[in-house]
């Protein structure tokens, strides 16, 4: 009976080998598919020791103006060494050149990324994804997930190409009941509706709200000088009970030292809010028409937008009074321009 019983160990044994063998090399196949996409698809940065440690942040970048593919890289860098967060930061790719098309409006690889994601910052404009990729923003939507909104994200979608496409209702028109305005008007809490200061020519000065910055709100700590070169976007009454906490008033040029229009009115430039799913799920957003990659130099917008990254993902008490926003290395930013990003470069060339 024991030699039998060793037999079958034996015989057990020798199926088992393989079987793990195959596990093993599928394994280290995957890795190895993971680490070629790395770098020719999109980029991650592993984190420090910090507060977002366990936390994972999905950094969705594509737009023709503003170089969201410049901005959401250092600041992923930034949320990586200083703050502890795994990053990962999606660009639009030309699935033909392999190279960062901000002008290519329907591919961005590695959206299933969203997946294993605990907030998504978007900054993309009139994008048309294909539904094997876009299901993965609807469904992390869907499950109530926070969202960080950045400049265009408030017209981040528009179907043109594909009208019947489930997530039509994403467009920035959208008239499904329920759906009005799209992504933008429904999670963000606008939809794009004009410029406010004279585009190019005029840039935004932020102006902290005063009751929030008396009631120490979380997001607003350390954050007082606000510029920009973008101008002021114009917004309608701000959907699902926002909470304004930023201004901005248009400035008679675009340098920082240029004196404020005083014949505009101040329009919201920085809320937040929360979106409630079809499903029933709530998720909490933050949302700035700021952030193009040239007025990241401004370290409080920087440590603005860091902040509600915090705030989106309910760690407001680990906010500090003055958030690490230290740029790491060089940031040479492009200006914001139609056709002017910079060409022929992969996702690595960003890191």
């Amino acid at each position: 009976m024991e030699q039998n019983l060793y037999r079958n160990i034996k015989a057990f044994g020798k199926r088992l080998v393989p079987l793990i063998a195959g596990m093993l090399f599928l394994a280290f196949t995957s890795l190895q598919l993971a680490q070629a996409q790395q770098g020719t698809e999109w980029i991650s940065y592993e984190p420090a020791e910090g507060p977002g440690n366990g936390k994972h942040i999905v950094l969705v970048s594509g737009d023709e103006e503003y170089r969201s593919e410049e901005a959401l890289p250092l600041l992923a860098e930034i949320l990586a060494k200083h703050h502890g967060f795994k990053t990962t930061v999606l660009f639009a790719i030309d699935p033909e050149t392999g190279h960062v098309d901000p002008e290519h409006q329907t591919n961005i690889p590695g959206l299933e990324h969203l997946q294993s994601a605990d907030l998504m910052v978007i900054f993309t404009r009139f994008r048309e994804l294909p539904d094997e990729q876009m299901k993965y923003i609807h469904e992390y939507l869907q499950a109530g997930k926070p969202v960080v909104g950045m400049r265009t994200a408030t017209h981040a979608f528009m179907y043109k190409r594909n009208p019947d496409s489930p997530y039509a209702h994403y467009d920035f028109r959208s008239t499904e009941r329920g759906w009005e305005d799209g992504f933008g008007r429904q999670i963000l809490g606008e939809t794009w509706i004009d410029h406010h200061g004279v585009h190019a020519e005029e840039g935004t000065r932020g102006i902290i709200d005063g009751i929030k910055e008396r009631e120490n709100h979380a997001i607003l700590r350390g954050v007082q000088d606000i510029w920009g070169e973008t101008d002021v976007y114009g917004t309608r009454e701000l959907h699902g009970d926002p909470e304004v906490l930023v201004w901005g008033l248009s400035t008679e040029g675009m340098t920082p030292e240029s004196p404020i229009n005083w014949k505009k009115s101040a329009m919201p430039v920085a809320w937040i809010k929360e979106y409630t799913s079809d499903q029933g799920n709530t998720g909490r957003v933050f949302t700035t028409t700021m952030g193009a990659s040239i007025e990241l130099v401004s370290e409080d917008l920087r440590r603005l937008i860091v902040n509600g990254c915090y705030w989106a993902l309910h760690m407001d008490h680990q906010i500090p009074e003055e958030s690490n926003v230290e740029i790491i290395g060089d940031y040479d930013p492009t200006m914001f321009g139609f056709g002017d990003h910079k060409k022929g470069l992969t996702p690595s060339d960003f890191k």
